[in-house]
């Protein structure tokens, strides 16, 4: 230890002046409570209505629950750029796109014609579906 002028207390000494403390314990004032249960009470009050707004505001709408449901904003995004394309393809009616089915679809019949009729057949969708057919001619032949 370091040296020093003043004599140390020991344990006992010590104890004498704690046991004076815990005998006589100052007590706050009145209003010194008061202030602080006042201050501890506008602090509960201020408390909840934080957490009320909070809850007021966490709530979702019907329009973010949609939404979410479909998979959020990118999801959103696609599905009006397929809207978008799908009204533009639909309202302009290119004639490239009869040209592009290749006469697939079926096209509505005029007087005895009918719709079956002038629909595609299975050579239309399948080019080489002719081979396949005559091979299997001569495997029965």
């Amino acid at each position: 230890m370091s040296k020093t002028d003043k004599t140390m207390l020991d344990d006992a000494g010590l104890e004498a002046f704690f046991a004076a403390g815990r005998t006589h314990a100052p007590e706050p004032g009145a209003d010194l409570m008061a202030r602080i249960l006042a201050d501890a009470g506008a602090e509960i009050d201020a408390r909840d209505a934080t957490l009320a707004a909070a809850r007021r505001r966490r709530r979702p709408g019907l329009w973010a629950g949609l939404v979410a449901a479909i998979g959020g904003w990118p999801a959103l995004a696609s599905m009006a750029t397929a809207a978008v394309a799908g009204v533009w393809l639909g309202f302009a009616s290119p004639a490239m796109l009869s040209s592009v089915t290749g006469g697939l679809l079926p096209t509505t019949g005029t007087g005895s014609e009918t719709g079956s009729e002038t629909a595609y057949e299975l050579e239309d969708l399948l080019p080489g579906y002719d081979g396949f057919a005559q091979l299997a001619e001569e495997g029965q032949g």
